[in-house]
């Protein structure tokens, strides 16, 4: 059995979890695992000296336990905790692959840890003043640690994000046919 790990990284409310529960209604044994799965609880959460609670960090999340569901995914794809995607159906093209397993997971700082409408609405200047400067942070290091990495171009549709994706997927695993 093979296994492929696709990493879905962004800022937040960037669209990983709408493109990743897409691609994985349109691949075969796909798992999706949400790295929003594992925040600590609020009361656990830093605030910084504006008074905004510090979500967007490392220490915020549970990271060791992500850790650990990939790699019991990766060892277990079928007997993993991991919740698999209902997929409405396997396109021709596919057909071959299906002892491919297929995880994807997502998540705003899913390339800096060593290996969504929220309610309530943010404050005003959050974003501005915290999200979008942790985001460049965090964006900076993973391109100084990562390799592989494809961009997207958050301007474009829904509909090509998910064409470009898909088409990168569906072309590594024809690779793998080889």
């Amino acid at each position: 059995m093979k296994v492929l790990v696709i990493g879905l990284g962004g800022v937040t409310n960037g669209g990983k979890t709408t493109l990743a529960k897409r691609l994985g209604k349109q691949l075969p044994n796909c798992s999706i695992l949400y790295q929003d799965d594992f925040f600590k609880p609020e009361s656990e959460v830093e605030i910084d000296e504006h008074g905004f609670k510090q979500y967007d960090v490392l220490d915020a999340l549970y990271m060791e336990e992500m850790v650990t569901s990939i790699h019991s995914w990766m060892k277990n794809p079928t007997g993993s905790s991991v919740s698999t995607a209902e997929s409405k159906s396997t396109p021709l093209n596919l057909k071959s692959t299906e002892e491919v397993h297929i995880l994807i997971a997502e998540g705003f700082l899913l390339y800096n840890y060593d290996t969504r409408v929220y309610q309530p609405a943010d404050p005003p200047g959050y974003f501005d003043g915290h999200v979008w400067p942790m985001y460049l942070k965090h964006k900076r290091e993973m391109e100084e640690n990562t390799n592989n990495i494809v961009y997207l171009d958050g301007t474009k549709s829904e509909e090509d994000l998910f064409s470009h994706v898909y088409n990168d997927i569906v072309q590594e695993l024809e690779t793998w046919k080889k």
